[in-house]
């Protein structure tokens, strides 16, 4: 494709999550932070929520290579399942042979031995559940009754979900508050900033193999934060279409027009040209001069005319 012609050793915007790839923003950083805080504070419940494209699965994946040895990890991605299937995917995760299990009764007897058994052996258990707004209702309540696994002392298990923010609207069900009130600690993803977008974008150039001269002027950068809103999904999609389009005309160095064409390519982005950006600032600038121009008019008005 396009490697040869920027230098590149592999392609830097793809949509796939991909570690190597990883960029250390602050929403990522905050809340991996708050995963591992709560995980050593014996915390049995956590969740992690953003928008979709704001990287939860790849913090998923960071997760699974920070948590400390001391933990035991489970990770389902797929939650797209009915409570037995869910134990099921959770007791192949901790290594239980599952083959000759049959019925949810004796499958929960013997994911619940196999906790004991790591917790015997001085270690916790971590369950992480991606896309957990997709879990059935039956489902989350199989996930609040693998809760209350624990010994005297401490949960056999810690469970983090992750999701989009129709999580939350779920959540706040009347018959999802026994589940919600064991949620002690929550974070919110959000999207990137302009800097984070420019640090970003060239984080994965970098990663990718790219040494030479800067191909993204900040006037493209600050365009391709306004389309993409800091979503890190739509910045890839953006910047892998315009990266094809520049080597398409022969060029290296990337411009507005790659990022109007892009945009216009891509579903969930706008693209506003500098003229049209003008004007709205203008337009903002216009109501919050009116709106200050009315306070302090008012400050001056006898207080008979008031009333």
């Amino acid at each position: 494709m396009y490697l040869y012609h920027y230098g590149l050793q592999q392609l830097p915007f793809t949509i796939t999550p991909n570690t190597q790839f990883y960029c250390d923003l602050k929403s990522h950083q905050q809340a991996a932070k708050v995963v591992l805080t709560a995980l050593k504070t014996g915390e049995g419940f956590i969740k992690v929520t953003g928008e979709v494209g704001t990287g939860k699965t790849l913090l998923c994946r960071r997760l699974l290579n920070d948590i400390p040895d001391f933990f035991k990890t489970a990770y389902v991605p797929d939650s797209y399942l009915n409570p037995e299937e869910l134990r099921r995917a959770i007791a192949q995760e901790l290594e239980v042979d599952t083959q000759s299990i049959e019925g949810q009764h004796q499958l929960a007897r013997a994911l619940q031995q196999r906790l004991l058994d790591i917790n015997q052996a001085g270690h916790a258990v971590v369950l992480l559940i991606d896309e957990a707004q997709a879990l059935p209702e039956e489902s989350l309540e199989a996930v609040r009754l693998l809760s209350n696994l624990e010994t005297q002392s401490r949960k056999l298990l810690h469970i983090v979900l992750v999701g989009q923010p129709e999580l939350d609207e779920r959540l706040k069900q009347h018959h999802f508050r026994q589940l919600r009130q064991r949620i002690s600690f929550s974070y919110q993803l959000t999207a990137m900033n302009a800097q984070e977008t420019a640090q970003y974008i060239g984080h994965r150039m970098s990663v990718a193999g790219y040494n030479g001269a800067p191909i993204f002027p900040a006037k493209v950068v600050t365009a391709i934060y306004e389309c993409s809103r800091g979503i890190p999904r739509l910045v890839n999609m953006l910047c892998h279409k315009m990266l094809l389009l520049a080597y398409g005309e022969g060029r290296h160095q990337l411009t507005l027009n790659h990022v109007r064409l892009a945009a216009e390519d891509t579903d969930d982005v706008t693209y506003r040209s500098r003229a049209k950006r003008l004007v709205l600032w203008s337009i903002f600038l216009l109501l919050g001069l009116s709106i200050a121009a009315g306070a302090l008019f008012s400050d001056y008005l006898p207080w008979e005319a008031l009333s």
